[in-house]
């Protein structure tokens, strides 16, 4: 078991560019807001983990290699999902 922090994402913020997943500026929770590149090198430095609960499922956040730079999308059942999208915006 690891001892890493798991940390669930309950909100996001888009950008004025688009509204796909690397419009994503920044996610949070019920007191936090981090920008998306703070938890992008979170996951790759292992020292925390995020998720998405949307409709009681879980969808692990991982990061993926977009056309320009890497961006935060979810992943449940061995494919990419739009869970990070279904989220409402925060504060």
């Amino acid at each position: 078991m690891s001892n890493v922090p798991d940390v669930q994402i309950t909100c996001i913020t888009l950008g004025t560019a688009g509204s796909g997943h690397e419009s994503i500026t920044h996610v949070g929770g019920a007191s936090w807001k981090w920008p998306v590149g703070d938890v992008i090198n979170a996951i790759n430095a292992n020292t925390k983990t995020f998720y998405t609960l949307v409709r009681g499922n879980r969808a692990d956040v991982l990061v993926a290699e977009g056309a320009t730079r890497p961006y935060l999308r979810t992943f449940a059942d061995g494919k990419w999902n739009d869970n990070l999208l279904a989220l409402g915006q925060c504060p």
